[in-house]
């Protein structure tokens, strides 16, 4: 943790057009969430997921073959089918790379599912773990996108 902490806040928006409990489904199940979230050359594998208000995942990602990074999400809200509110640390062996609050949102129109994730983060290594972030996220939308079906998002 060498420097000046790096701040940012992203907001990623995405329309799906499927109905609001199946996209909210998506990201409460881990076993779903792991198919979709992670970029195409890397891996994310849950080795705890307890997705309920108190509950808390652990996980691990990375290049496939070499998962380096661990975290921690712990759950502070959840309104089905509305809102997520989580809270993350980023940690590669003893070093703490970054802490998040994420807040994602839910909101059903007629014909689709809009999905607003909100992201701010700390990094402690500098400005890439912020793009890293902001990249992943943008990629797991994405993916979940072609996951519910090849929708595209808007």
């Amino acid at each position: 943790m060498n420097g000046k902490p790096q701040h940012a806040t992203i907001t990623l928006e995405r329309s799906y057009p499927a109905p609001l409990e199946r996209v909210f489904s998506e990201f409460a199940d881990p076993v779903a969430r792991a198919r979709w979230s992670a970029p195409s050359d890397d891996v994310l594998i849950y080795d705890e997921a307890d997705f309920r208000i108190g509950g808390k995942d652990v996980f691990r990602c990375g290049p496939k073959g070499d998962p380096k990074f661990r975290g921690e999400t712990h759950y502070l809200v959840i309104v089905p089918n509305a809102r997520v509110v989580s809270s993350e640390t980023l940690d590669m062996g003893d070093q703490r790379l970054a802490v998040s609050l994420t807040t994602l949102d839910f909101e059903a129109t007629e014909k689709v599912t809009n999905v607003t994730v909100t992201l701010q983060m700390v990094s402690f290594v500098g400005p890439g773990m912020i793009s890293g972030y902001e990249s992943g996220n943008r990629s797991a939308l994405e993916n979940l996108s072609q996951h519910l079906g090849g929708m595209s998002p808007s």
